[in-house]
């Protein structure tokens, strides 16, 4: 479990649009903020969750990490969308050893790629709640050209990547972090980026459905091109000042893509819920840039009927005033949670 290892990693959130790194440290008394940035990527240098202009991508990353100062040459990242496959599977009850030998089988049954193509892991979360001599296990594919992808990208920055996590997984440690919650609660966590919703749902602290939703904010800027004949440049320009203007043609449609989101966010939550039974989701904690759109939580919570809440990925985290503006972290929060998961992450951890 490494337990020796006390200066952890840096987590590094790759999106779509930007790159945001968070670095913790751990006290007696919780998690303290001792790093934390973001940085714009170029356009289209990454699509379809694809790594298109690895150069780009490492010139702002190592930009980032000296403007910061970070001295820290281990990294966490996270992958989401097609560059991976998550399975909730239920096995008869066995060691870790026993699963090691087995799980490759198991993969090869569950997953659409030659098996000799991907890299495997698995979480064994526990007993099954309905029958004790099974339990429940959580396998996780990646192809191995992805994953090579990563570690040389970080290599060229000088970083060594440690660990390679899931988005969904790694917006539960920051939850999970920051929020309390009751074990006959089912809770929804959805990360909505630029090009993709990451949802999780969890129960009695366990992910026990994920969902990648290719749908988010660039939905809204390619609305606006077609619609009012204009360039990305221009669109995006539009997106951010008519939202909050007077621009009513770009409000009518930023509405009606809130209304497309909403639609679709629901879609995966009822398909949980309809074979669910009675445990049906009580909860939604949002984040990702995409969740600050105006109205957008507002049609959430009109479409889910259910309460609608923002994560604050620092709400259980020291951060020192002195270092820290509390309105800078209020306002990026909501962009940080992912990393903020990341950076909890330890060296040797499954």
């Amino acid at each position: 479990m490494f337990l020796f290892e006390k200066k952890g990693l840096v987590g590094i959130d790759i999106g779509a649009t930007s790159i945001k790194l968070v670095q913790l440290k751990e006290t007696k008394v919780g998690y303290e903020l001792v790093k934390v940035g973001m940085a714009p990527l170029p356009v289209h240098a990454i699509v379809d969750n694809t790594l298109m202009d690895s150069s780009a991508i490492v010139a702002v990353v190592r930009n980032l990490t000296k403007s910061l100062n970070i001295k820290v040459k281990q990294a966490a990242c996270s992958i989401s969308g097609n560059s991976v496959i998550i399975r909730n599977i239920g096995f008869p009850l066995m060691t870790a050893a026993e699963l090691e030998e087995q799980i490759n089988w198991e993969a090869e049954q569950q997953i659409p790629f030659d098996i000799n193509d991907v890299n495997i892991d698995f979480h064994i979360l526990g007993p099954d709640e309905v029958d004790p001599q099974k339990m429940n296990v959580i396998l996780v594919a990646s192809k191995k050209d992805i994953i090579h992808d990563y570690e040389a990208l970080f290599k060229e920055v000088g970083i060594t990547l440690t660990v390679l996590d899931v988005d969904v997984f790694a917006l539960q440690n920051a939850f999970e972090l920051n929020y309390e919650t009751s074990l006959d609660e089912v809770i929804a966590l959805v990360d909505i980026g630029d090009a993709t919703m990451n949802l999780n749902i969890i129960r009695s602290g366990r992910s026990v459905f994920t969902r990648d939703i290719q749908l988010g904010g660039s939905r809204y800027t390619r609305e606006i091109m077609d619609k009012l004949s204009l360039t990305i440049d221009e669109a995006e320009k539009r997106k951010l000042s008519g939202s909050v203007g007077d621009d009513e043609p770009v409000q009518e449609i930023i509405r009606q893509c809130n209304e497309t989101l909403s639609m679709e966010l629901y879609r995966s939550m009822d398909f949980y819920d309809a074979n669910a039974g009675m445990e049906r989701i009580t909860k939604l904690h949002v984040s990702g840039g995409c969740c600050l759109t105006p109205f957008l939580l507002e049609a959430i919570r009109n479409r889910l009927n259910i309460p609608v809440e923002m994560i604050d990925p620092f709400r259980e985290i020291i951060c020192p005033e002195k270092l820290f503006d509390a309105g800078y972290l209020k306002e990026a929060g909501p962009r940080l949670a992912v990393a903020v998961g990341l950076a909890m992450r330890r060296r040797g951890e499954r």
